[in-house]
């Protein structure tokens, strides 16, 4: 018997074998679940309906009698004729601007599960408007002050007197000059010796947000190593653009992206395999919730959300990583366009003991102006070859370096060595650990089943019972003069700056807005109720308003 027709099969098997091995390894390297497989989440978010709750369902979905539905309506009714009354004006300013404004209308829509949006976008609006900010708080269109739980999405590190001050400056140094673009106001030189100092990196290059940063880092690795593939970790964000957000919100497919597992082997064995991956990006924001997506309200279906920060694990995992970048020539990019500053003076890389190849910076470096900064060694931030005129990395912006944000971050940079903001880095770790615990222990002498994870003064609210309404939370803490950002309890950034007593303010107000919690019935469940049962049911929703089951 011939044995051609068998050894054709086998050797066609045996060459293509490494490719296979590849993607074996690639496919084992991913998260399991939809944060590590960016087409399957994409064709999820395809094929979910939209289904919303009536006035019944709204306040009976997780099996609540007709007692229970009827107290947390009347309780609802009576909030929703609160927000009407005290938060008039501002309200009425939110339903002029909405239908012109596009982000507004974004962040709306996605404070609370899908199937409740309608009813709480009716009834219990949320004013967009600010009159004014000073210390520790905002004070909106009608006169109510709150304490500045959103951080500005990062910025407010240092409180908005500081950034006031930081603006201000930056207004009189640059107002000579006005808004002459291409040539550099002279404290551009000066904000470069500072960032190559902070950053440990050679050269630097400015832009407009962090976004743009981040691309540019990336378009620079591509560049210099010739590769196209690029490594991201399962539930990180390094802005909006297509190759860094591969999954839903991005009409694009993934393309020459990875997402892989954070803290695994099998994604360092990856790196180590692989021969077309440019670089890696890390956004140390993850070490609080590891492969997963940034917590928000909007997809709090149960209480199974959970984050834990645990800094030394996750400093060996970025040694490791590190090391195998380097072994492989793959460029590491330290993403701190939103912890740059926070952590330490140094960012991350000086809190965990990491240099990057690249880094980026935002949010809070221009002192409140808008900025993205890209900081790397000089080899890889070279945009042109000598020996190759034409062979160029192009990336120009007209307001990059712009005369007021670089005088800002001059007045920013500046005031880093000032005893005063020195001494707010001092103790970090121990001060915001004993302020988690403090909250903790006061949520579980009260019988509040919400907990705080925390990296240093960024925290996730985490909820120990079952229940379809934890999202409510963010509401009655407004009502108790607390503002969170449109992703509610998920992330709430505190100023370095905030003192002890302004803390206690803090903990007082959640206490109450808990205790309305309990009160009002939104966390007083049916027997029986799980986290388990919650999410059956919500599955069976989906099935009957995709199927009509």
């Amino acid at each position: 018997m011939s044995v051609l027709p068998y050894a054709l099969p086998l050797g066609a098997l045996a060459l293509s074998w490494p490719m296979l091995s590849q993607r074996l390894a690639l496919s084992r390297a991913k998260h399991r679940s939809l944060a590590g497989h960016s087409r399957m989440a994409k064709r999820l978010a395809r094929w979910l309906p939209a289904y919303h709750y009536d006035e019944t369902a709204f306040f009976d979905c997780d099996g609540a009698d007709a007692d229970l539905a009827r107290r947390r309506r009347e309780a609802f009714e009576a909030l929703s004729a609160g927000f009407s009354t005290r938060y008039a004006r501002s309200l009425a300013l939110t339903r002029q601007a909405r239908d012109g404004l596009a982000d507004l209308q974004l962040t709306s829509a996605y404070r609370v599960p899908f199937q409740f949006a309608p009813l709480v976008r009716q009834h219990l609006p949320v004013g967009a408007f600010v009159a004014s900010a000073e210390g520790h708080s905002l004070t909106d269109m009608d006169g109510n002050r709150f304490i500045d739980l959103t951080g500005s999405y990062g910025v407010n590190v240092l409180g908005v007197d500081f950034y006031k001050a930081c603006m201000a400056e930056g207004l009189q140094v640059a107002e000579r000059l006005g808004p002459v673009l291409g040539a550099y106001h002279p404290c551009v030189a000066d904000n470069v010796t500072r960032l190559q100092a902070i950053s440990g990196q050679d050269e630097v290059s400015f832009h407009m947000s962090g976004t743009e940063a981040v691309m540019q880092a990336v378009r620079l690795a591509r560049y210099h190593t010739r590769r196209r593939h690029l490594v991201r970790f399962c539930g990180a964000y390094h802005g909006w653009w297509d190759d860094v957000q591969p999954g839903p919100g991005n009409p694009m497919p993934p393309r020459e992206t990875y997402t892989l597992a954070d803290m695994s082997e099998r994604s360092l064995e990856v790196l180590r395999r692989r021969r077309d991956i440019a670089c890696v990006l890390v956004n140390p924001l993850q070490a609080l919730h590891p492969n997963r997506n940034a917590p928000a309200d909007s997809g709090l279906v149960d209480s199974s959300r959970r984050a834990g920060f645990d800094r030394q694990a996750y400093t060996d995992w970025l040694q490791r990583l590190r090391q195998v970048c380097t072994e492989r020539g793959i460029v590491l990019i330290m993403d701190e366009v939103f912890l740059g500053f926070r952590l330490a003076p140094g960012g991350a890389q000086a809190y965990f003991g990491v240099k990057a190849d690249l880094v980026t910076y935002g949010k809070t470096l221009a002192g409140g102006y808008p900025v993205g900064v890209l900081c790397g060694r000089q080899d890889l931030m070279r945009r042109f070859r000598d020996d190759r005129p034409a062979d160029l990395c192009l990336a120009r912006g007209t307001f990059n370096a712009h005369p007021y944000v670089m005088a800002g971050m001059s007045a920013f940079l500046r005031r880093l060595d000032d005893p005063d903001v020195r001494a707010a880095y001092e103790g970090q770790d121990e001060r915001w650990g004993a302020r988690a615990r403090l909250f903790n222990q006061t949520m579980e002498r009260e019988a509040l089943p919400i907990r705080a994870a925390h990296l240093q003064s960024i925290w996730t609210i985490d909820y120990t019972e079952p229940s379809r309404y934890n999202w409510m939370l963010q509401y009655y803490l407004r009502w108790h003069g607390v503002a969170l950002s449109w992703v509610g309890t998920g992330r709430l950034i505190f100023g370095l700056h905030m003192s002890d007593a302004e803390f206690d303010e803090v903990l007082e107000r959640f206490v109450r807005a808990g205790r309305d919690m309990r009160r009002h019935r939104w966390w007083v469940s049916p027997a029986g109720l799980s986290d388990r049962w919650i999410r059956r049911r919500v599955l069976r929703e989906l099935l009957t308003a995709r199927f009509g089951l």
